[in-house]
């Protein structure tokens, strides 16, 4: 956005203008102002909602797409500042630790070996694409499996399972507790302003 003669915005765009260039009144652009708020707040609202959701739901990054929301946010009404960004980023990057060491750390804690990790691993990213239940059910599969090859018996390689299922709810739990934090965050920061 560049400022012209008498005051006047001028915004570029890619359409099919003949100049390229279109002149927008500062009095209208107030008065266009509110809807466009109206527009951006809504967006990010919409981002931040989804990403709760992907919290649960495979295949959908949540936390990034709350971090998105944050960022639209910023960069279009101006709600929060790099400050909270920056914690929000960090947010992210716990979660995505978190989901992906949850089932491993749950498979070790209840004696799982390195091939039990490893099937609790590939096994969570098989499960990607079997929806909710996939995820549960692809690490807990995946880690009997490992220690099945491995040379364990069937019992010690099914507590193995078990404690595979019980990392991957709890890094769900965190991801989602991670996820309400963020979104609350981001509110504060955005209310407090």
């Amino acid at each position: 956005m560049e400022h012209g003669p008498e005051g006047w915005f001028y915004f570029a765009f890619a359409g099919d203008l003949s100049t390229g260039i279109v002149a927008l009144d500062p009095e209208s652009a107030l008065r266009q102002g509110g809807v466009m708020d109206v527009l951006w707040w809504g967006l990010t609202v919409l981002l931040m909602l989804a990403g709760l959701l992907g919290t649960v739901v495979p295949l959908i990054p949540g936390t990034i797409l709350i971090l998105g929301g944050a960022v639209l946010n910023h960069f279009t009404v101006g709600a929060v500042g790099w400050p909270t960004l920056a914690v929000l980023l960090g947010l992210v990057v716990l979660a995505q630790v978190l989901d992906l060491v949850s089932g491993a750390a749950g498979a070790k804690w209840f004696g799982a070996t390195r091939w039990g990790a490893i099937g609790g691993i590939l096994g969570a990213v098989a499960g990607l694409f079997f929806g909710i239940v996939g995820i549960f059910v692809g690490p807990l599969v995946g880690a009997l499996i490992g220690e099945l090859l491995g040379g364990r018996g069937i019992l010690p390689a099914g507590k193995s399972s078990v404690g595979t299922f019980l990392g991957t709810a709890a890094g769900m739990v965190g991801k989602v507790a991670i996820a309400l934090v963020m979104i609350g965050w981001f509110a504060i920061a955005a209310l407090w302003r």
